[in-house]
């Protein structure tokens, strides 16, 4: 079979010439004098890089009359299809009414369990003169699908007041699926508190680019974020502040759900962090118990990691994690649960193994399975346990060894390499906000790695993806956070997404450069890298 990916440096090419304007052969005629309708934009223009693309044929073009077209009968593609018209309507001024009556023209969502080479994600999108279908095997994969159709749709797609149009979809066909199973960002809500509609705006982002994880780092020294009804404290007085001083905050369960729920309906599973045994200050400082001498420290708003520990002798402490961890999977439908581990410094390793030891059986008793920062792998992970490696160049050979023998043992491995996709990371020296422990990281070294060969060692079938945190000790705006993500944020969807043969920073740039519009347009202000060719404003 021919592989149509198999020169990506041409791709790049092709879509320089797409910006150039050289397409006039191919656009529809126009009266003399006016000025032309613009091109549809190139089938592979899309982030991350579809697995194929086949362009072929004359475009599909939104109209006043077009209908999105369900499967009779399936909820999950009516709910896609609503969301996908609530995204057009605004900015095409058009009815798009969803409808399961079956008809040759307009957008059809169709789910056909027979796709099984499209598996849990993929999906398959064909346009012409008279439809664009997108095929799915399951509903995740519809949703997918429909990501890459907004965006062959114009940027000014995305506004919220109506706009002239064309909208236009070029011809051909896409099929795509993804590379890991495990495409994750972060969200450090401790450090500083986020509320749940920054959490909802930015699931939104992330969903553009499918992303199918959102890790939530919800308890730190300076924060604890998430309501536990049997150690109540932990919320009200652990959750009272943040970085600096402000105020804080906290999730109740009922407005946990809702991220669950917004997450849930844009495909995506929410992993939830308990960070233990270190980083925990904020609970040691609402429950004295917890603390080895029964004295309660005060509440904490520096950046200083290190300091803290539970009590490990003390039984009570497993009192704690029985009951976080069991409300905590009670509240989470999704099958991971991160117990962090990381930078357990005042806690002795002979302490550190015994705690996690007890930390793991916890939440294998409750039903989850067992996420931790990679210095999980220094204790006994359980089986079936995944490591989370955020190590960077200057991590020693002994640890990157010591992750890699954990993954010959069974333990599944998520790649978070500091230096390349921490997005709280500097991009230069400049940068107003942001940390630079790890280096300074542009646009091009956060993409340009593979995940498949970072980590020497590792056993075949053991990489389940990568995973982009931003932590918030410098951040407290979604601003802040949209600022450091993007442009950064969107390579690392395709690391995770794209097959290795996309890969290609020449045409990659092209591409994130066409996307600078669109986050324009979604009022997304983003870095713009001098690395990256972005079109003028």
């Amino acid at each position: 079979m021919s592989q149509p990916r198999t020169l990506p440096r041409l791709l790049g090419s092709l879509l320089l010439v797409a910006a150039a304007g050289i397409t006039a052969a191919a656009s529809p005629a126009v009266s003399a004098g006016a000025a032309p309708a613009p091109a549809a934009r190139p089938l592979g223009e899309v982030v991350p890089a579809p697995a194929s693309v086949r362009p072929s044929g004359s475009p599909y073009t939104l109209t006043a009359a077009t209908r999105i077209r369900v499967d009779d009968g399936s909820r999950e593609a009516r709910a896609i299809g609503t969301y996908l018209a609530g995204i057009l309507r605004p900015s095409t001024g058009y009815a798009l009414p969803v409808t399961d009556v079956d008809g040759a023209g307009g957008i059809r969502l169709r789910l056909r369990a027979s796709e099984g080479a499209l598996g849990e994600e993929g999906y398959r999108l064909e346009s012409s003169r008279g439809a664009v279908t997108v095929t799915a095997r399951k509903p995740a994969g519809l949703f997918h699908g429909v990501q890459t159709l907004r965006q062959l749709l114009p940027a000014a797609v995305e506004k919220d007041t109506r706009q002239p149009g064309p909208w236009q979809i070029a011809g051909g066909t896409v099929t795509d699926t993804p590379r890991y199973g495990y495409r994750g960002a972060m969200l450090d809500v401790s450090r500083h508190f986020f509320t749940v509609d920054q959490v909802k705006r930015y699931i939104d982002q992330l969903a553009l680019y499918k992303i199918n994880k959102l890790h939530m780092h919800l308890s730190d020294d300076q924060g604890w974020r998430i309501a536990i009804d049997s150690w109540p404290r932990l919320a009200s007085y652990g959750g009272s502040t943040q970085v600096g001083g402000g105020p804080g905050g906290y999730y109740t369960k009922a407005q946990y759900r809702q991220i669950l729920a917004h997450a849930a309906a844009r495909y995506m599973e929410v992993v939830p962090e308990i960070d233990m045994p270190g980083h925990t200050n904020a609970a040691l400082a609402s429950y004295a118990e917890l603390n080895c001498d029964g004295v309660a420290p005060p509440l904490y708003t520096g950046t200083a990691v290190g300091f803290s520990s539970l009590c490990v002798p003390k039984e009570v402490t497993y009192d704690f994690v029985d009951d976080v961890v069991r409300e905590l999977a009670a509240l989470t439908p999704g099958k991971y649960l991160h117990i962090g581990g990381d930078e357990a410094h005042s806690t002795s390793h002979a302490d550190y193994v015994a705690f996690m030891d007890r930390a793991q059986a916890t939440v294998g008793k409750y039903g989850k399975t067992v996420v931790g920062w990679h210095q999980l792998t220094g204790a006994k992970p359980v089986a079936g346990a995944v490591a989370q490696y955020w190590g960077y160049d200057r991590t020693s050979a002994a640890e990157r060894k010591q992750v890699a023998d954990a993954t010959k043992n069974g333990t599944g491995l998520i790649l978070s390499p500091a230096d390349r996709i921490y997005l709280d990371m500097k991009y230069t020296k400049d940068t107003p906000l942001g940390l630079s422990w790890a280096g300074l990281v542009e646009v091009q070294r956060s993409y340009d790695w593979n995940p498949a060969t970072y980590l020497e060692g590792v056993a075949e079938g053991a990489l389940l993806g990568v995973e982009a945190p931003i932590w918030t000790e410098t951040l407290s705006t979604s601003d802040h956070i949209e600022y450091m993500a993007f442009p950064r944020l969107p390579g690392v969807a395709e690391l995770g997404w794209s097959p290795q043969s996309t890969h290609d920073w020449a045409a990659y740039r092209l591409r994130l450069a066409a996307q600078g519009p669109r986050m324009e347009a979604l009022g997304i202000d983003y870095y713009r890298s001098p690395q990256v060719p972005w079109p003028a404003s």
